[in-house]
């Protein structure tokens, strides 16, 4: 399980969670007049789900890739298409996602308790559900299957969507999130084999997968050595210009008789990178921090909020980081991105050997506290890095 993500997503929403009815969401998925632009990702993400092709969603962090996919689903024509949406990121092994997988394909091709039975006995003959009320808001009732290997084998679950497409006579696209968890499991490689075995097959069913840890989906679905290469179509989810946030943002603030300009958007969506997420993180502390129009000081004092707010979160991270590897996060934010083997910058930011940078580099890659392009490396995340700056 990948703690680092799930404390993110609960850091997140204690934060928002504090104020009753902001005007900006963050740290959970967003819909409605709470979701900003991506027309262009909509429209083709809507095709590819109709017409029946895999997708790759493939970003940093805090992008919008689960609002963007939540949001096509609401607009996917639902005579064609059924949406089926899970997250994975508490599934430990390959049988807790099985049992994660058949549920919510049951429940959620089914409206009514009596359908979702109905289903089960349709396609889960060998078993016997346990049925409870859910104490979460929204849901009324949890199924649980109790699925293991005596029971059904690993192809007759992944079989479940093709099946079942075919019986209601729609096609299902089953969205599946924080994906990258698949490769932390025991025999991870023979289960994506499987899987990918599978899948690949259907034409009643079609698979839309992302998740939030970017470098390793890129080595899922990117590597010519794994399972999942060329699976699907792979999207790579940009940020949103800022251009395109000045009339979401201003519209927030004058419903709260407030007014911020241009100038002032565009410097919030720069100083976090345009992270859909973080955009909105700031403006409403900058909002909280403005009486009636946005100036220097109520920038100032929503960049310090945010960066109070994030510092738990950046110590969980850069907590067990040796010294070495924060004098190389400190090197990155220097404005050093290249030459890591250079004599000169190993001496100038105590580095260690050249085998120790690249040793370096590849554990901080994995836990995707920095990014490889082709101008170096650079830290993943824009908050985390003006934080370094700030400290």
């Amino acid at each position: 399980m990948d703690h680092q993500v799930v404390n993110e997503k609960n850091y997140l929403i204690t934060i928002m969670n504090k104020d009753k009815n902001p005007s900006f969401l963050y740290g959970v998925s967003v819909g409605g007049n709470n979701f900003t632009d991506r027309v262009r990702e909509t429209r083709r993400l809507k095709l590819n789900f109709e017409n029946g092709l895999n997708v790759i969603l493939i970003s940093p962090r805090r992008m919008g890739k689960t609002s963007l996919a939540k949001h096509v689903a609401q607009v996917v024509d639902k005579d064609i298409v059924q949406i089926v949406y899970m997250d994975i990121y508490d599934c430990r092994s390959e049988y807790d996602f099985y049992n994660k997988f058949a549920e919510a394909i049951m429940t959620q091709t089914g409206s009514k308790i009596e359908q979702i039975l109905e289903n089960i006995r349709q396609f889960l003959t060998r078993i016997s559900p346990k049925i409870s009320m859910n104490p979460n808001p929204g849901t009324e009732y949890s199924v649980s299957l109790g699925i293991t290997p005596k029971e059904y084998s690993p192809e007759e679950i992944l079989s479940l969507p093709e099946r079942v497409g075919e019986h209601i006579g729609k096609h299902l696209v089953v969205c599946i999130d924080e994906f990258q968890q698949v490769g932390e499991w025991p025999e991870s490689l023979l289960v994506q084999k499987r899987m990918r075995g599978v899948w690949q097959h259907h034409t009643h069913a079609s698979y839309c997968l992302f998740g939030s840890r970017q470098h390793m989906m890129n080595q899922l679905f990117q590597n010519k050595r794994m399972p999942f290469y060329q699976f699907g179509e792979p999207n790579y989810l940009q940020p949103i210009p800022s251009e395109e946030w000045i009339p979401f943002i201003q519209s927030k603030f004058e419903q709260k008789g407030l007014a911020i300009s241009d100038s002032y958007v565009r410097q919030i969506c720069e100083i976090v990178g345009n992270q859909s997420s973080y955009v909105q993180q700031l403006s409403w502390n900058v909002m909280l921090n403005t009486e009636h129009i946005v100036d220097d000081e109520a920038i100032k004092a929503g960049i310090n909020d945010l960066l109070i707010q994030c510092t738990p979160l950046f110590m969980e991270q850069t907590g067990g980081l040796t010294s070495y590897q924060l004098n190389m996060l400190r090197a990155i934010v220097d404005g050093q991105h290249t030459q890591w083997s250079s004599q000169e910058v190993l001496a100038k930011y105590n580095l260690g050997t050249k085998s120790n940078v690249s040793k370096m580099q590849k554990v901080m890659l994995e836990r995707d506290l920095i990014i490889s392009t082709e101008q170096g490396l650079f830290l993943s995340d824009p908050v985390m890095e003006l934080w370094f700056k700030h400290r």
